[in-house]
């Protein structure tokens, strides 16, 4: 996929569109970390979002009501 570098206010940047969003499974506002290797290789990689402790109980115990009868079956 080719993309052009645009001028953006002060600085540049590469306009996502939606179909490069989707395949990545992006959305606006998530984190990625740059990177630049040798041979001028730009590596652009989504960070996974912490989950606060409230949001990762309330995971859980939804994963537990929808899961319940397999649950029982595996205790």
């Amino acid at each position: 996929m080719i993309k052009t570098i645009t001028k953006i206010g002060n600085s540049h940047g590469i306009i996502f569109d939606s179909t490069l969003l989707q395949l990545a499974h992006l959305k606006p506002g998530d984190e990625v970390n740059v990177e630049v290797h040798a041979g001028k290789t730009i590596v652009i990689t989504p960070m996974k979002p912490e989950l606060a402790p409230e949001e990762f109980s309330a995971k859980v115990e939804d994963v537990m009501k929808r899961y319940a009868q397999t649950m029982k079956r595996l205790a």
